[in-house]
This record gives C-alpha cells, structure tokens and sequence, in this order.
C-alpha cells in the first residue's frame, strides 16, 4: 500500500502543487478544500491520472468538527494517513494594524494556527508508535513574514505564522521519539491566489524584483521542498523550518 498524504487547502496554489508532486512520486493524496469544488476535483483527476488515489474533501479548518470528519473521512477512503502537510492558510485584507477588524484577526488565528494545531492533533493519534501507529511525517507551512514583520501589509498573518513556527519546534520535540517527524516549510513571495484573496492579484509580479533571487517564487518550488521534507532523504530533520524565499 502507497503511503497516504494529507495536504489541506490542496486545491490551490502551493497545496495543488504539493498534491500533483506526491501523486508522481507514489504517494496517494488526500485534500482538504473549502469553497472551490472545480479546483479540488482538477488536482484529484491529476493524481489519478499519475496513478495513484485521490480524495478530495469539502470542510473548513478553522471547525475542529470538520477536522475530525476530515481525517475519519481520508481514513475510510484510502487508508490512515502517514503525511500530514498543514498547507491551510488566509492573511485576511492587505492593511496596517490601525484598520484590522477583530474578525479577521481571529479568522487568521483560527485557520493558521489553531486548525493547524488540531489537524496536527489528529495525525500524531493515529501516527504515534506510542498510541500504536506506524509513525509519520508532519509539514506545517510557515512563511518568511515570521522574520521579515509584513509590516503595512499583514502583521497579524506573520504573527500566526510566528505561532507555526514555535508548533513546530516544540511538537517536533514532543514526538520525536514517536516515530513523528514535525518539520516546516517557510515560503517567500510566491506566485499563488493568496495575493487576490488579500486584495493585491499581482502583488507577486510587482515586487518580485525586490527579491534578491530577483523573482517570486513558483508553487511547484516550494511542493519541491515539501517533498523533501516528507522523504526519507530529510529523515535527521525534525523540529526545524526550512526557509525557501529566494534570499528574503
């Protein structure tokens, strides 16, 4: 049996990416996808079509409910899930501090950091080799604004991140002798959908220059660091970030 991955918000940008990449690398996929039922089927057809199996599944990462139904659902379609990449993610509206709602704050915790944290959850009580599982890999998407601050653009998105990060390391602690490796991907300016949500569509190509690589990234650059960290090949990686930001 192929090895069950779990990428949410799979059925966009970086997350699509990761997904395609797995299934051509052997892995059967499952994702998580919140509004865009066209997109989630298109990345399922993709992994089919490189043979291997695909699910997709309808829910919201910020309801522990829809967690808990995710990963019975991923469970009974392909089997327990050995990766996890905790890829969900929204930075709410570009802006400063002064003009945030409260709502949107929250929503950003809610999704970044405590989804992550309870799908998280979830995979070490079916990985863990003290619990009986066959252990596994967890990747927490994080982001360079952890370090860079987003200032005028979305502090309360690297904050959450910054929150990430510090999961990371203490849960890749935690489990370590678990048979669990907790690792995390750290992506610069990255040409995906992020930047419409936020309210800027070409926010990658305008200040893509400022990146001393001297372009934004390609989600298919960041799956490829994911992959990475997933493989055997990262096996001594545990509680620690990779950053893949073109010099930033």
């Amino acid at each position: 049996m192929a090895k069950v991955v779990l990428i949410t918000g799979g059925s966009r940008g970086i997350g699509a990416a990761t997904a395609r990449l797995c299934a051509k690398n052997g892995y059967d996929v499952a994702i998580s996808y919140q509004s865009n039922a066209a997109a989630a089927a298109a990345v399922v057809k993709d992994i089919a079509a490189a043979g291997r199996r695909g699910f997709a599944f309808k829910g919201n990462v910020a309801r522990e409910a829809e967690i808990l139904a995710l990963f019975d659902a991923v469970e009974k379609k392909l089997g327990p899930v050995w990766g996890l990449v905790n890829n969900a993610g929204i930075t709410g509206k570009i802006g400063r501090v002064e003009d945030v709602s409260a709502a949107t704050i929250q929503e950003v915790i809610d999704v970044n950091v405590v989804g992550a944290l309870i799908a998280a959850r979830e995979a070490i009580k079916r990985m863990s080799t003290k619990r009986g599982g066959k252990g596994g890999v967890i990747v927490n998407i994080s982001s360079v604004a952890v370090t860079l601050g987003s200032p005028n653009t979305y502090v309360w998105y690297a904050a959450a991140k910054g929150a990430v990060d510090a999961m990371t390391l203490g849960l890749g602690l935690e489990v370590a002798r678990e048979g669990i490796r907790v690792v995390g991907v750290a992506p610069g300016l990255t040409e995906t959908e992020l930047h419409a949500a936020g309210g800027i569509p070409d926010r990658a190509q305008k200040l893509g220059n400022q990146v001393p690589i001297g372009r934004a990234g390609k989600p298919e650059e960041i799956a490829e660091a994911i992959l990475w960290m997933l493989s055997d090949a990262a096996g001594y990686c545990t509680a620690t970030t990779l950053r893949v930001g073109g010099g930033r």
